[in-house]
């Protein structure tokens, strides 16, 4: 344990020894403003805007362009200069010469670049692999045009982003924390974990633009999601025309489970829509062994579990929305989501189980079936505007969720003593669950240049309302089914209140800073209404945040970000619910569960605009943390979530793409952890720590013949879980790709888990808990997909919305 801290003690020391740097006198700061637009005056997303000086033609300073082609160029620099523009797909522009000095305030208005090809089968560049672009509070993949894309979701793509692990549950983990939030173009999804990945395995990576990885999240974010966000941005179209696609094609790991999909972009004038409609069918043989041992008077008794768990989900999914332009400063918008599920589990356990003074063996044999569905609706409406030239901008979103689930179940048990099951007994027990939720947020935000920097402000309110109503009855031998006492009704009601400040700038040409504060004001009600209880939390909690970036060369730079965040219970794990899991194994709410706080710090090196390495602690209180609670007199298991004590991360991470030929390109990627669990737990007390890892390379390689091949290879090492040990375990993963038809139709064939390797073996040994288990779940299997893209429209292309890598890294 003393070696660990040692280790990220020298680490820490280390790097910032690199940080040596003498900070000038601040001075004036020049700002440079304008828009990119192309010949029928669309905005150009993504342009690289630069100052190079007529003399020497050396780069004076830069910026892109944002998605709505708007850009500011802040500089403290001396010379004669002109202003670049360049996207791919356009020709360079460059203005006439004039004269930047400190203080300068220059407004290029719109700035029009003309189109360089046309026709969209002449754009048909593909990257060997994704470009990461390193950005002061967040690291962007895009994903767009790149071998990543074909044949793979929306939850495989943000597998493969830098930090982030998705478990075998579709749990995603970042910097080998959970309790990742996760948007989509800026909105959250409010979704359960398991709701989350199978929303997200329904959406096709060729939908994708990029993927923003966001560690330490500023003051304009909700406070909400201890380990960080991930924001997914789609697609769109941004000159008038029309493209799309239409994919079919499945995956077969001992089950057949189809997938297809289409998707429409259509932009005329000022309006500009899309939809995006998808099915995905997702299944899995879940090999699963368990050993527990419980004390008793005689000796040990030993239950030993064997379950084949069958899982089938079905998703519908529907995305629309639709911008309309009042001019070339304001829009408004309007994006609907609609969704459909429905899964079926089948669950036979055996269990072969000895216990001490006990003549012969007794055995239990069970059989879960359950079936459940439900769907999702989600709208929002948008407006933004430019108020000014000078950078000024107002947002406003209002969204409305609501989503209804149903389950049921039917758990039929058997037990019997020695080999004739003359003694059998039989139980039955019969599960349904209803719930649903509705959500309304409304949220402004402001941008407002000010001073030598930029002012961002806004307000948000959220009303969430869930209604969960369990229903269990039990049936003994052939008798009728009676309500048993673990049946419950939950409502639980919770109204967020937040308000933010954050305000950007420059202390010097080298370093630059963002500072920011949130305050959120929490009222939460949970009712029991069948126990007649009400639980009810206020809060009020302050989340600063701060980020320093120091430019110490040009190849060369470094970002400090500190802050505080808050992740609050899921409103089912509140519900003081019962559910069986199989009879030996049940799990329950907790209505005392409090929200947890975290205090992260991280430490950012990129070399080189590409090359990173992070050192990161983080510090949480009252931590979610899955416990487990045996009964050894009736033998029996169970678990739910409680607050730990405290829990403590520091991580390393090092990403190293190598581009080894033209046609081959790798990323890298090494995660050290050390984690620590600190809690009391009933009468034991929890002193749990261990340093693990976790290395991943990926290989993108061009193909004779146009095919294109991609290798993922992950190794995690041993870790701990709070109370629980997992082994370490790998795999490897496997795609090729072809397009024909001038790119118009590709073919992907994937293969994941191909030596079947991804087994999970785990043991938790503490207090008078003994268990361990293996699990398998049919990792190893092949994905089939065809795609075919069309478009229409006079010069219609798509941006590809990357830009070059070379000008970017120049940029930095």
């Amino acid at each position: 344990m003393k070696t660990a801290n040692y280790l990220f003690l020298t680490l820490f020391i280390y790097l910032l020894g690199l940080s040596n740097l003498a900070i000038g006198a601040p001075k004036e700061v020049s700002r440079i403003s304008g828009k990119v637009v192309d010949q029928s005056g669309t905005p150009v997303p993504f342009a690289n805007v630069a100052l190079i000086a007529v003399e020497g033609s050396g780069l004076v300073d830069g910026a892109v362009s944002d998605e709505d082609g708007a850009f500011v160029i802040e500089s403290v620099k001396t010379a004669k200069v002109q202003l670049v523009v360049s996207s791919i797909g356009f020709s360079t522009f460059t203005s006439d010469s004039f004269e930047l000095t400190p203080g300068t305030i220059k407004d290029m208005g719109s700035v029009k670049v003309e189109d360089e090809m046309t026709g969209l089968d002449e754009v048909t560049v593909k990257s060997t692999r994704p470009e990461i672009i390193i950005e002061p509070d967040k690291t962007v993949v895009n994903v767009e045009g790149t071998v990543m894309a074909e044949g793979s979701n929306a939850l495989d793509v943000i597998g493969r982003s830098p930090g982030i692990y998705v478990d075998q549950d579709g749990i995603i983990n970042l910097n080998g924390r959970a309790g990742v939030v996760v948007m989509i173009n800026d909105r959250q999804t409010y979704m359960s974990a398991n709701d989350l990945a199978n929303f997200l395995r329904a959406m096709p990576a060729e939908n994708i633009k990029s993927i923003e990885v966001i560690n330490n999240p500023s003051a304009r974010f909700d406070a909400e999601g201890s380990a960080g966000v991930i924001n997914i941005r789609l697609k769109k179209n941004t000159v008038d025309g029309m493209f799309g696609n239409v994919q079919a094609g499945g995956q077969y790991n001992g089950f057949w489970a189809p997938i297809a999909g289409v998707s429409l972009n259509v932009k005329k004038g000022k309006w500009s829509s899309n939809a995006d409609l998808n099915y995905n069918h997702y299944a899995n043989l879940n090999e699963l062994e368990i050993e527990r041992n419980f004390d008793v008077v005689e000796g040990v008794s030993n239950f030993m579990q064997e379950s084949d768990i069958k899982q089938r989900n079905k998703n519908l999914f529907f995305n629309g929305a639709t911008n309309y332009e009042i001019n070339e400063n304001h829009n408004i918008g309007l994006n609907v989501q609609a969704s459909d599920f429905d899964n079926k589990t089948t669950n036979p356990s055996f269990t072969e189980i000895t216990t001490p003074g006990v003549v012969g063996t007794s055995y239990l044999d069970s059989y879960n079936d359950s079936k459940g569905g439900g769907n999702r609706f989600f709208a929002n409406l948008h407006y933004g505007g430019n108020l000014d030239t000078l950078g000024t901008k107002l947002t406003s979103d209002f969204d409305f969720t609501r989503m209804n689930s149903n389950s049921e179940s039917l758990l039929t048990t058997e037990n019997w003593t020695g080999e004739n099951q003359t003694d059998l007994q039989r139980e039955k027990l019969n599960t349904l669950n209803d719930m649903y939720y509705n959500i309304f947020t409304a949220k402004v935000d402001l941008v407002k240049p000010l001073g030598k920097g930029t002012l961002e402000t806004g307000v948000k309110g959220s009303w969430v309302k869930s209604d969960n109503n369990l229903d269990l009855t039990l049936a003994v031998e052939d008798g009728p089914f009676e309500p048993t006492p673990n049946s419950n009704h939950f409502i639980y009601h919770e109204n967020v209140l937040a308000g933010y400040v954050s305000y950007k700038g420059k202390i010097s040409d080298k370093l630059s800073y963002q500072a920011g504060l949130r305050g959120e004001h929490s009222n939460i009600e949970g009712n029991s209404v069948t126990l007649d209880q009400i639980n009810t939390q206020k809060y009020f909690n302050l989340f600063p945040s701060a980020f320093i970036q120091q430019k110490v060369s040009d190849n060369y730079q470094i970002v400090y970000n500190a802050n505080r965040r808050i992740t609050r219970p899921n409103y089912r794990l509140l519900n003081p619910f019962v559910y069986y899991i199989d009879p030996l194994t049940t799990e329950t709410g907790n209505p005392n569960l409090t929200p947890q706080y975290s205090n992260n710090f991280e430490m950012d090196h990129v070399v080189k605009g590409m090359y990173q390495f992070t050192l990161g602690y983080s510090e949480t209180t009252d931590a979610f943390m899955q416990v487990f609670i045996q009964d050894d007199e009736e033998r029996t298991t169970t678990t739910f979530t409680d607050n730990f004590d405290k829990t403590r991360n520091a991580n390393f991470r090092a990403i190293v793409p190598v581009q080894l030929r033209e046609w081959w390109g790798t990323t890298n990627m090494l995660q050290v952890n050390y984690n620590r669990y600190k809690s009391q737990i009933g009468d034991d007390y929890l002193d749990n720590a261990q340093t693990s890892f976790m290395v991943r390379t990926q290989h993108n390689i061009n193909l004779p013949k146009g095919f294109k091949l991609e290798l993922i290879g992950m190794y995690l090492g041993p870790q701990i879980w709070g109370q629980g040990e997992i082994e370490g375990f790998g795999w490897v993963d496997a795609g090729v790709t072809k397009s024909i038809m001038k790119d118009k139709l590709t073919i992907a064939v994937n293969g994941t888990d191909l030596f079947r390797t991804q087994v999970i073996r785990a043991k938790v040994d503490f207090a008078d808990i003994d268990t361990s288990f293996r699990q398998y779940r049919s990792n190893q299997g092949v994905r089939f997909t065809l795609r075919y893209r069309f478009s229409k429209g006079e010069s219609f292309r798509v941006s590809k919305n990357t830009g070059s890598t070379e000008e970017r890294d120049r940029l930095n």
